[in-house]
């Protein structure tokens, strides 16, 4: 303890030699030194600590006084004499006097001190468990279930069988209906022409890739189809999945991280969810198509960030062109605007929207009037107008390639079969081709279904004359039951009620439990370019027919 008061002192006089201002001074304060270090006690210590610090604080002011007096340069002279080689400040002074053993030993205790302490806290030596604590511990333990409770309506429910190839009208249970369910908004599955290109492609290339896009999954179909794309688009590239689910959730996690934030619409399907989640990054909801609760968000997260004075990160809006989960179309016009605004990015998935929105077929941003480019990211799924399988994201070329190092469903996962590919470059063919008869088609059955829809009674039809031309229609009993489970189980009567009485298919939408959106069950109805008026009507009739078959009985006691 002595010793290490007797080094502080010498401390505070050596900080007083480097302002003495004459040479003669700091040899005589050395000599004091000296006397101290020789007659230092236990008794007179902090006597001569107290000496000792009030000659340092005399020497600075001196120090001050000199450099006053003489100026900066022969001040800075003086200083150099006492720290150059020789000077009593300069390390070989300490060494010669033995100083460094003090500083190593303070420096070795350290070290001791530390590689002795335990990693962790301590645990506490609990006893073994007894034999019959054991026993009272297995028996109140209540394993949760590993699929949530099916309701006899659920259990008893056979789903139906198609047994023909995708089309207008399909074989299912073994009977001609017509089909309201599939995505197949242009018609081109099935298409003979694409069908003899991909038994082609299938009789040079074989079936599989057998390999990741960057380990020899590369073939010369992928290159042409994203060529394809980034054309059709109008953008500098465009990037290919092998699988739509795995697309956004793909893209988003490239782009953004754990220090960044993402604003979407509370509405958005479970694939940019797992998008979101899997990003890692602040994750902001608001209220579904409502542009002015937007707002408020964005400009609630510029109020935090600048409160907390948060370090520049990248923002993103999310959105969907068309929402699976009701139909709706996204404000493009008005997102656009305050993404401007407050400098976001825009990621729009334009799954349901592509080959169906937009003069071109390019989706709801050419829809909204939106130029190739002000939405920063698009993705859409290869799998409903192009009737093929897989996804693809198009944009920017450092846009495109950040993702063939960084997507993790193009990088990790076998490459698009190549006959796929063969197929959605001939539906776009066939989009580019026939755009000027095939979408004007596709918005008038939007059209007509939805006005149609509007006459049945009992039931609601969701959207509003925003909505008209979407072709993805949700339709919910106006007077349903609160449970969800029973709301589909009633549902789910009148879908099997219309195929077994009047040969139509329709579809329950039906949520995963992993889904964060929480809407009301409704029936999902999809209509196609390919379908005509007498279609339509047949349908409209089929759900009429099934909804007042269902009030003649009481909601509970349907069943399928």
């Amino acid at each position: 303890m002595h010793k290490g008061l007797t080094i502080f002192a010498t401390c505070v006089l050596l900080c007083g030699l480097s302002a003495a201002k004459k040479r003669d001074e700091a040899q005589n304060a050395a000599r004091q030194l000296q006397e101290v270090n020789s007659t230092v006690s236990a008794r007179s210590l902090a006597a001569e600590l107290m000496i000792l610090t009030k000659h340092g604080a005399e020497y600075a002011a001196q120090g001050i006084t000199h450099i006053q007096t003489v100026g900066i340069t022969q001040a800075a002279k003086d200083a150099w004499d006492v720290f150059r080689p020789g000077g009593q400040l300069h390390p070989q002074y300490f060494l010669e006097h033995k100083w460094n053993f003090i500083f190593e030993g303070i420096l070795l205790v350290v070290i001791a001190y530390m590689f002795l302490q335990r990693s962790g806290p301590k645990k506490k030596q609990d006893r073994p468990l007894s034999e019959k604590e054991i026993d009272e511990l297995c028996d109140d333990w209540q394993p949760e279930p590993l699929y949530s409770h099916l309701t006899e309506a659920q259990k008893a429910y056979e789903p139906p069988v198609v047994s023909s190839a995708p089309g207008v009208m399909l074989t299912v249970n073994g009977k001609k209906s017509l089909n309201m369910v599939s995505s197949n908004f242009l018609g081109v599955a099935g298409d003979p022409k694409i069908q003899a290109a991909c038994e082609e492609t299938v009789k040079k290339y074989g079936i599989g890739s057998c390999g990741p896009r960057g380990f020899y999954g590369t073939i010369d179909v992928h290159l042409t189809l994203e060529e394809r794309l980034a054309k059709f688009m109008g953008t500098e590239e465009s990037i290919i999945y092998s699988y739509d689910l795995a697309t956004i959730p793909s893209v988003i996690p490239a782009f953004a991280n754990a220090k960044d934030v993402i604003v979407c619409d509370e509405g958005v399907s479970y694939p940019i969810q797992n998008g979101c989640t899997l990003s890692r990054a602040s994750v902001k909801r608001f209220r579904h198509n409502d542009v002015a609760d937007l707002e408020r968000t964005l400009q609630s997260i510029d109020r935090e960030h600048r409160r907390l004075k948060k370090p520049l990160n990248r923002r993103f809006i999310v959105v969907e062109g068309i929402y699976a989960h009701s139909g709706h179309l996204a404000p493009l016009d008005e997102i656009y605007k305050l993404k401007e605004k407050y400098k976001y990015r825009l990621v729009v998935d334009e799954s349901l929207a592509l080959g169906v929105l937009g003069r071109h077929g390019r989706g709801a941003c050419e829809h909204w009037g939106l130029q190739p480019g002000d939405a920063e990211i698009v993705s859409a799924s290869m799998g409903n107008a192009l009737a093929s399988v897989g996804g693809f994201c198009a944009g920017d070329r450092e846009i495109v390639d950040h993702q063939r190092l960084s997507g993790l469903g193009y990088c990790f996962s076998a490459s698009l079969p190549p006959f796929l590919a063969t197929a959605a470059v001939g539906a776009l063919d066939v989009l580019e081709s026939r755009a000027d008869t095939l979408l004007p088609a596709l918005e008038q059955n939007a059209r007509l279904l939805r006005s149609r829809l509007a006459e049945v009674s009992g039931i609601h039809v969701e959207g509003g004359d925003r909505e008209a031309v979407s072709p993805v229609v949700h339709v919910r009993l106006a007077e349903q039951p609160q449970d969800a489970s029973e709301a589909e189980d009633v549902l789910q009567h009148i879908v099997d009620t219309a195929l077994r009485k009047s040969g139509v298919l329709m579809a329950v939408n039906r949520l995963s439990k992993l889904d964060f959106v929480k809407t009301a069950p409704s029936i999902r109805l999809v209509v196609t370019a390919a379908h005509t008026e007498k279609h339509l009507a047949k349908a409209i009739a089929a759900l009429d027919l099934a909804v007042r078959s269902l009030k003649r009985s009481p909601l509970g006691s349907a069943s399928p």
